[in-house]
């Protein structure tokens, strides 16, 4: 049942609690003109309904921009959180929506908010949704490329469970680590147990160890059918070391570090070698 209140009770700089109002409403089905209408009649942008969402939650989690972007203009907080700490960002990463990103961190959306166990971050979320765009951007405002999530592990663990070759392409060029470890399950192993053949072979030409064993004490290629594509792959890359040039450019690339890895299209030497250390 929806409560109408004409003049809100404000605490704090939240509003008052109420069930889920016109204004959530509007915002969740891109109501465009009755939300402008909403706010034009003095109806609070920040009022949190049960589960502390807000208006903007819902517009972001929908993919709604233009609401989003009525919401922010009239004043409400761009980093509001809900009951499990989760901001706007988080709900527009994982709709997967490039537009709502982008404007939230334009104005002032915090890229690395900090959150509880029940939270995946704003890059984990664009990873399970596989907006590589969403990804990009991100990181290019300073998104953790390792944040860990208790249950899904880092952002290349989550792209790698959900298949998404081009986002996991994205984190590893700028620099995440390709052999991090949840419970000793790696990116590698998740890349086997989908049976990707692509996916193995963009993290091991990046570093991947294919030896790692889980807490099952089993290899990547272990969680692979015999005879199948990508037990072939494994089999093949257990067989056949590395070239002296691609361990030449992780060598490089180890050496230059995350932060460095930004620079290298900076550096005084040929293109061709800086689409190579790219992996352009």
């Amino acid at each position: 049942m929806e409560i109408e209140n004409p003049q809100p009770y404000f605490f704090g700089d939240i509003g008052c609690w109420s069930e889920r109002t016109d204004v959530h409403k509007a915002a969740s089905e891109g109501q465009v003109s009755k939300l402008q209408r909403l706010i034009q009649s003095g109806a609070s942008v920040n009022i949190v309904a049960l589960d502390s969402i807000t208006p903007l939650h819902e517009a972001c989690l929908s993919g709604h921009t233009q609401c989003v972007r009525l919401l922010l203009d009239a004043g409400a907080q761009v980093d509001a959180r809900n009951v499990d700490g989760g901001t706007p960002l988080c709900d527009a990463c994982s709709a997967g929506s490039l537009d709502c990103v982008s404007l939230l961190l334009e104005r002032g959306a915090m890229a690395n908010p900090t959150l509880t166990s029940h939270t995946a971050s704003p890059l984990i979320e664009a990873c399970v949704s596989g907006n590589s765009d969403c990804v990009k951007l991100l990181i290019a405002e300073g998104a953790c490329l390792e944040s860990y999530d208790l249950y899904l592990g880092t952002p290349l663990h989550v792209a790698c469970v959900n298949k998404h070759t081009d986002c996991v392409k994205v984190l590893l060029n700028a620099g995440a680590k390709v052999n991090a470890a949840r419970l000793h399950n790696t990116p590698l192993h998740h890349a086997a147990k989908n049976k990707r053949v692509e996916l193995i072979q963009t993290l091991v030409e990046y570093g991947a160890n294919i030896y790692a064993r889980d807490q099952n004490d089993r290899k990547p290629v272990d969680y692979t059918t015999p005879g199948s594509p990508s037990a072939a792959c494994l089999k093949f890359y257990e067989t056949t070391p590395m070239s002296l040039q691609e361990l030449g450019r992780l060598a490089v690339r180890q050496t230059l570090g995350t932060e460095g890895l930004k620079a290298v299209d900076q550096l005084d030497i040929p293109k061709l070698l800086i689409s190579y250390l790219c992996y352009q």
